[in-house]
């Protein structure tokens, strides 16, 4: 029989008030110590090595800066310009030169194109899908490496649940936690989202919630674009009624607890509780997260050529907590995958919507984050990837995906797209894979969604067929692909 000893609730504002079996629930918990960031690193087993495979590229990256383009940016009109085409396929974009001779953008993208000679650009993505391929099935593939086999007619998937594949990044956090008091996975400024199904391939799934990220998501809708400015994160700071002398009353009444329960401490002594109560702990008290998030700290300047949008500062935020410690850093699009404005779902209205929303603001925004993070010297140990889902069809006008699209639109095409992949030994001003005369198909290495990921897990060194068990206890490899050790130096 457990027994704590001294009067029930004589701490407590209200001394008629007992110790409820919500406060025993809780005792041991980051609640009791202001926290809500415990939960986090709890549970985390201890991941073992792979042996280093010894290719280009092993083991260089420290941390990852995810920029996903959900919706689906269209290569043609950005990144992979065509000439001499029929006129339904030529972008409505004239074609720029860019800093490594022969290689063209569109004139929606002046500031990338004078720092291509940092990355590489993928113009070879492609996959062919089964059955439907609308956004949720494809940004699943593309964030766990995994199809499913739950797909609606739309093509879309049934939400979230702790069955689901974990995202890549809940995978690089669980193999190679951080060594900093900091944030390991943040995703951030809006989940990944089709219509109503929200957050599908943005968890952490089988793994436990433990490895979900920290979701920093501002209030505000998709078309504020201050919300960055609006940013809280009171679960990073000790709540004011969480004074000195009580926190160390609960921690006394944890051991208390602790000592009194031998049984249960033999049943856990592998998980290392006490270890992710001290990282939470250092974590709050730090001050490290907290200033990372505090964009105030940047010039005036620096924010304004990072662009003063969401998607800028978001840029801006991902060095920032990259700087302090962060493993990984998510960027999602600012908008519903399947919607309308700055989106990248340009099913109609591409002309307008492309030059004038949604490639301003990527071009500004990807352009300084590598140029920022170049500068600093983090280039080296932080890989930088841009990537949409699928890219958008040749022909305008015409429906690949059962979507209606205007004279201009492009519809839904994932056999042939572009990715752009910076730092960590990946090559410098180089291009990958080429796309045929219309953008169609690739004529020269194509790239899989699975390979990028293999390729991603390979910079951390971490062999992609590393075996994970799901919630059946059953073995599954981190993903069924190969890394492309061509794309490092």
């Amino acid at each position: 029989m457990l027994v704590i000893p001294g009067q029930p609730g004589k701490d407590l504002c209200d001394r008629n008030l007992g110790v409820t079996r919500r406060d025993l629930l809780r005792i041991g918990g980051s609640g009791l110590l202001g926290l809500t960031l415990g939960s986090m690193f709890r549970l985390q087993a201890q991941a073992g090595d792979t042996q280093a495979v010894g290719r280009p590229g092993w083991g260089k990256a420290k941390s990852i800066i995810m920029c996903y383009l959900q919706g689906g940016p269209s290569h043609l009109d950005l990144w992979d310009p065509k000439e001499n085409v029929p006129e339904n396929v030529r972008s409505a974009f004239s074609n720029i030169s860019t800093r490594l001779p022969g290689v063209q953008f569109t004139e929606n993208l002046p500031k990338l194109a004078q720092v291509n000679d940092k990355f590489t650009l993928i113009r070879s993505m492609s996959y062919t899908p089964n059955g439907l391929f609308n956004h949720t099935a494809a940004i699943y593939q593309m964030m766990t490496g995994y199809t499913t086999d739950k797909v609606s007619p739309s093509g879309q998937l049934e939400p979230p649940n702790s069955k689901d594949f974990p995202n890549f990044g809940s995978q690089l956090v669980r193999l190679r936690p951080p060594t900093e008091p900091m944030l390991p996975f943040v995703m951030l400024p809006r989940p990944l989202q089709e219509s109503n199904v929200v957050g599908k391939g943005g968890t952490a799934g089988f793994l436990g919630k433990a490895f979900d990220p920290y979701t920093l998501y501002p209030d505000g809708d998709d078309m504020d674009m201050n919300k960055m400015d609006r940013i809280r994160i009171d679960d990073l700071q000790l709540r004011p009624e969480v004074f000195a002398g009580r926190l160390e009353r609960r921690a006394q009444l944890r051991q208390l607890i602790d000592a009194g329960m031998p049984t249960i401490e033999k049943a856990v002594e592998h998980y290392k509780l006490d270890e992710y109560y001290d990282r939470a702990l250092r974590l709050v008290i730090s001050g490290r997260a907290r200033e990372a998030f505090d964009l105030k700290r940047e010039s005036e300047a620096l924010r304004d050529q990072y662009g003063r949008n969401t998607f800028g500062q978001s840029c801006l935020l991902a060095r920032r907590l990259v700087e302090a410690g962060t493993r990984v850093v998510e960027l999602i699009w600012p908008k519903v995958a399947n919607s309308d404005n700055h989106s990248w779902d340009h099913h109609v209205g591409l002309t307008e919507r492309m030059k004038n929303r949604s490639a301003p603001m990527l071009d500004a925004g990807l352009t300084t984050l590598i140029q920022d993070l170049d500068d600093r010297g983090l280039l080296d140990e932080t890989l930088v990837v841009a990537v949409g889902e699928f890219g958008r069809s040749p022909q305008k006008g015409v429906s690949t995906s059962g979507n209606g699209n205007s004279a201009d639109g492009r519809d839904h095409w994932p056999y042939c797209y572009t990715a752009v992949i910076a730092g960590a030994g990946v090559k410098r001003g180089y291009v990958h894979g080429k796309s045929d005369r219309t953008g169609s198909a690739p004529l020269e290495d194509p790239v899989h969604p699975g390979q990028l990921l293999a390729t991603i897990y390979h910079a951390f060194g971490i062999d992609p067929a590393t075996v994970v068990y799901n919630h059946l206890n059953q073995p599954r490899e981190l993903v069924k692909s190969e890394a492309v050790p061509q794309l490092f130096a």
